[in-house]
């Protein structure tokens, strides 16, 4: 599915705008789809934090209190291991700023 959505965003990276492309998928799914369609200025990022804060955003924010368990607490530390692994730059957003976050991702999108 990756490799479809890249080849939809394509001709729109290729005229020269930014796409911000997010979603919950393995690194590897994402790179792939990029040695498939090769793209000008593509900067992949992990947005992480911490267990206990997702926990909390999962519970209290989002009211989604059956997310936080075992299985996505194991989600994210496979992600993460993937992006440390392929030398992916990784957002945290329980120790950044909303606004510092926001900022990370203008300063890749060529804002």
């Amino acid at each position: 599915m990756t490799v479809q959505w890249f080849e939809r965003i394509a001709p729109i990276v290729e005229g020269g705008r930014s796409v911000l492309f997010e979603g919950q998928m393995r690194i590897a799914f994402i790179l792939e789809a990029l040695q498939r369609r090769p793209l000008p200025n593509v900067h992949v990022l992990l947005v992480e934090c911490d267990g206990s804060i997702r926990d909390a955003r999962l519970m209290h924010d989002r009211g989604q209190p059956e997310l936080a368990n075992d299985s996505m607490r194991g989600w994210s530390r496979y992600l993460k291991r993937e992006a440390v692994k392929e030398g992916i730059e990784i957002l945290d957003t329980g120790e950044n700023s909303l606004a510092d976050s926001v900022a990370c991702v203008l300063r890749h999108l060529g804002s």
